[in-house]
């Protein structure tokens, strides 16, 4: 009966030089059973005899009843050994299975050889575990040249060679699949590493973004400008001067019950008593609240020490305050015309206003208020004129010298809407003409006012006529109060001084006005001595007297 041979694997192409002709593989055995090897018979391994004639492609067969083919393999294996695997080993270096005494073949050490599906050949049965046993190599395969038994089987082909199989689990030997925990050991650097290079490029291109935004692109015009000298100034420039005196500026803000107002101010000592100008807090009355800013923006809550309208001035007191900066007071009457002044204060509550100009002016005769009516608001102030800018908000903020010293009380403009001055109501701004209170004067009614609450006021003892129209300041005949016009025993009596008398010089400086001999009068101290010229029966008098004093609750 003829044998049947079981189906082989399509054979491989060739790779040898051209004219060799590559011999198919060798086909599966069953379970149990083992193929003949190809080679030389010897008396280990007799050859079975010969058969009818072979195919053109010889295939090992076996003896028995017939069998069912078995299924073939895949078409094609993915895993055939490339041109540049090992050479085969020659078949009489391998072991094969060793023939029993009936000629039949054994089974070799391993047990007998199991066929797999798709493994690339049988292997022992005894190897099977976990895992599968490598698969065998075709007896054939592209490196193969020549008969199939001049040539033995190939060695099993390691790495990832061996791992495929389209049915089984990976084989032992191969690549195993990582576990979760080595992949996400794995993967966490690369997380890392992605994380910090997307920062980094973040970084760098926001870095870029703000040069561009701050510093435009690359082709953008660029102006020329100086370096920046450093910011030093000289003590007596402008800058130098405020840079002395603003710590010891004050922005004071009033509030009552029908008005509210905005001043300035200036520190006097370290116990916090500020000086100003009287019309600044008189809208706060009695139970009204005043404010005190200081340059640096701090904030205080101040209380009135003492005023008086006649001056024009009055010194409030702030309490809790620590680092207080008081001002430098100068000396007023060593001021010269055409000495320059800085001018510090708020107008129009513009807080830190420093304005510069010249002392125009001295001994100017200045009126300021009047809304009374009856004279008692009325101050008299023997001014220093000065051009420096000088506007509502201004009023009690110092003027200073080059020194940053302080020489002078702002108070009063002369506004080109009205021709009044700051306490007379009027809102105009400044056309150069600004008045300040000699700091002398301030000083002596300002220490009057913190030590007894009150300011003295010289006099002469007389009542003027204030509505003579002649030069000079005429003594009134008949008092409005039905007192006499010069008081008993004052010192304009004891000078010899009578009713109807015209004053015409004060030590020498005319007078033109009844305004203007007060304002004489007031700028100095009670007990001073002053030489008067009067005019009686169109006759010049010189009389001598010593001021006397008084003072206004």
């Amino acid at each position: 009966m003829p044998a049947t041979g079981h189906p082989s694997p399509p054979p491989a192409p060739p790779t040898g030089a051209p004219g060799t002709t590559a011999e198919a593989p060798a086909p599966f055995a069953h379970p149990g059973e083992q193929p003949y090897p190809a080679g030389t018979a010897d008396a280990a391994h007799p050859r079975p005899a010969d058969g009818p004639a072979a195919s053109p492609r010889p295939d090992l067969q076996k003896s028995g009843s017939p069998q069912p083919p078995s299924a073939p393999d895949a078409p094609s294996r993915a895993d055939a050994p490339r041109p540049d695997a090992p050479q085969t080993t020659p078949l009489d270096s391998v072991p094969g299975p060793s023939a029993g005494p009936d000629g039949a073949a054994q089974d070799g050490p391993d047990g007998p050889f199991v066929p797999h599906p798709g493994d690339g050949g049988p292997r022992p049965a005894a190897a099977a575990g976990p895992y599968p046993a490598p698969p065998q190599p075709f007896a054939g395969l592209p490196a193969d040249h020549g008969p199939a038994g001049a040539q033995g089987p190939h060695p099993a082909p390691h790495g990832a060679w061996q791992q495929y199989d389209p049915w089984s689990a990976p084989l032992p030997g191969g690549p195993l699949a990582a576990s979760p925990h080595d992949r996400r050991r794995r993967r966490g650097p690369l997380v890392a590493g992605a994380v910090a290079l997307a920062l980094l490029a973040g970084g760098i291109g926001g870095g870029i973004g703000a040069y561009v935004e701050r510093y435009g692109g690359i082709n953008d015009i660029r102006l020329p400008q100086s370096a920046d000298d450093g910011g030093g100034r000289r003590p007596d420039s402008v800058a130098g001067i405020a840079q002395r005196a603003l710590p010891g500026v004050v922005t004071i803000h009033v509030r009552g019950s029908a008005e509210q107002g905005t001043g300035t101010g200036f520190v006097l000592d370290r116990q916090g008593h500020i000086l100003t100008n009287n019309h600044v807090v008189q809208p706060a009355g009695s139970g009204g609240e005043i404010s005190v800013t200081f340059s640096g923006g701090q904030t205080a809550k101040a209380k009135v020490v003492g005023q008086d309208g006649g001056y024009d001035l009055a010194v409030i007191q702030v309490e809790g305050v620590t680092g207080l900066r008081p001002l430098t007071l100068g000396n007023s009457d060593s001021v010269q015309v055409g000495d320059p002044v800085v001018a510090i204060g708020a107008p129009f509550d513009l807080a830190n206003t420093v304005t510069s100009g010249i002392i125009s002016a001295k001994q100017r005769p200045i009126t300021a208020g009047g809304e009374k009516g009856d004279g008692s608001d009325v101050s008299y102030v023997d001014a220093l004129q000065t051009d420096a800018p000088i506007n509502p908000g201004n009023s009690g903020g110092p003027l200073v010298d080059a020194r940053a010293r302080v020489i002078g009380i702002n108070s009063a403009i002369r506004a080109a809407d009205s021709g009044s001055g700051l306490g007379g109501g009027s809102q105009g701004g400044s056309i150069g003409l600004g008045f300040a209170i000699p700091i002398n004067q301030g000083k002596r009614v300002a220490e009057e006012l913190i030590n007894t609450g009150r300011a003295t006021h010289p006099v002469i003892g007389v009542t003027l006529e204030m509505e003579y129209a002649g030069d000079g300041a005429r003594v009134g005949e008949h008092s409005k109060s039905g007192k006499p016009p010069v008081a008993p025993d004052g010192p304009a009596a004891k000078a010899g001084i009578k009713a109807g008398d015209v004053i015409t010089k004060v030590d020498g400086a005319p007078v033109h006005s009844g305004e203007e001999l007060i304002v004489k009068i007031r700028s100095h101290r009670p007990g001073d001595t002053l030489a008067l010229t009067l005019l009686r029966g169109g006759k010049d008098r010189s009389v001598r007297l010593s001021l006397g004093s008084s003072s206004t609750d």
